[in-house]
């Protein structure tokens, strides 16, 4: 991070939910997180936008005591988008690549 004069590291959450496999179980994608919380970095997920109508999350990855940078960059993100959306609770999802 001094190297490149990075502030913060800026990562997707994970990859977007899937259909629960009955018969296989999930299949998960990978996190971005691990790195950050094995090292006892802090790391601010925010919304990042929607896959088939599910969320997907951005992540914002700091050194140590970093929060107030993080939480900075996290709400200008947010501010800047306006993604963030209440939360519905759906039977189902639509699997139409636009909505």
């Amino acid at each position: 991070m001094d190297k490149h004069k990075l502030d913060a590291i800026v990562a997707p959450t994970a990859g977007p939910s899937c259909l629960t496999d009955l018969l296989n179980g999930d299949h998960f994608t990978g996190g971005s997180s691990n790195a950050a919380a094995v090292a006892g970095y802090p790391n601010l997920n925010v919304p990042a936008g929607f896959v088939h109508g599910m969320p997907v999350g951005i992540s914002f990855f700091g050194r140590a005591w970093s929060e107030p940078t993080l939480i900075k960059l996290a709400y200008a993100f947010e501010q800047a988008t306006r993604l963030r959306k209440p939360p519905r609770f759906l039977p189902t999802i639509s699997l139409n690549p636009r909505g």
